[in-house]
């Protein structure tokens, strides 16, 4: 693996780039911090460019109608609002709820939102192999019916990951096609810093649990997601590249748990 910095950088299915670690804004509306966050990168002063931000189709607006209606009008009245640029925005499934059927019809309304320019890049959250396999092959039926690269591509998936929960099928598969893996919950909401496996890491380098796992995230491929709203936190969080764990120190993180801290609709078969 390439040595890791602040400025590292991967390069998606889409051909834009999307940062390791950097300022980023993952919303939803489910999150309810659309708004917010919009006001706060107005009035961050920080260059537009540096800004990727992604939001999420809502669970409960699965669907071809609901999801053009959700990545078109209130897509546009968001960007407005904050006044960023398109081309930095990435528009994900939420979860696979609502049936195949539901699936598909979003996944068609947001590929025809990135050709109609409203959206660089889109991608699924919380999709298990099946239904990765399940878009995979609808991806490949609007190819056929409409033209090569009419189907769109999976640019960018989130999963909840961690030691605890590692996922192993999933990041296989995502791997495997080019899709960027982002690690939401990457600290296991501090349920898991007196862990044993942590501490002797956490002395070695002298870091915290929290950047202990940020590290691991990063050197196994992902975009880790940490969540915090204090500064000194944040800085915690980007002080990660004055070490690298050993692939015996990563092997020891290893777990066969599946240990899910947040929400698991991966398992779902509807």
């Amino acid at each position: 693996m390439p040595a890791l910095s602040i400025n590292t950088k991967y390069k998606m299915l889409s051909g834009y780039e999307i940062p390791a670690l950097g300022y980023g804004v993952d919303s939803a509306r489910v999150y309810r911090n659309e708004g917010p966050c919009a006001e706060a990168i107005k009035k961050s002063g920080i260059p537009r460019s540096e800004i990727f931000f992604t939001s999420k189709v809502p669970p409960r607006a699965m669907g071809y109608e609901q999801t053009k209606f959700v990545s078109a009008p209130s897509l546009a009245q968001l960007l407005n609002r904050i006044l960023l640029s398109l081309w930095i925005v990435r528009y994900l499934i939420h979860a696979p709820y609502g049936g195949k059927e539901a699936r598909q019809g979003a996944w068609r309304a947001l590929v025809e939102a990135q050709q109609a320019g409203r959206i660089r890049s889109i991608g699924v959250s919380n999709y298990g192999v099946h239904h990765l396999d399940e878009l995979e092959s609808y991806i490949e039926e609007l190819e056929t019916r409409n033209g090569q690269g009419k189907g769109g591509k999976i640019s960018v998936g989130q999963w909840e990951l961690h030691p605890w929960l590692a996922r192993p099928d999933i990041v296989e598969w995502c791997q495997k096609r080019g899709v960027v893996i982002q690690a939401y919950s990457p600290i296991v909401r501090g349920q898991r810093f007196e862990e044993p496996a942590l501490q002797p890491l956490v002395k070695k380098y002298n870091k915290t649990p929290s950047q202990v796992l940020l590290r691991w995230s990063l050197q196994k491929g992902f975009v880790p997601l940490p969540k915090s709203v204090t500064p000194s936190r944040i800085e915690e969080n980007a002080d990660l590249y004055d070490f690298e764990l050993t692939a015996e120190e990563m092997k020891s993180l290893e777990t066969s748990e599946y240990a899910p801290c947040s929400w698991d609709p991966t398992t779902s078969n509807d």
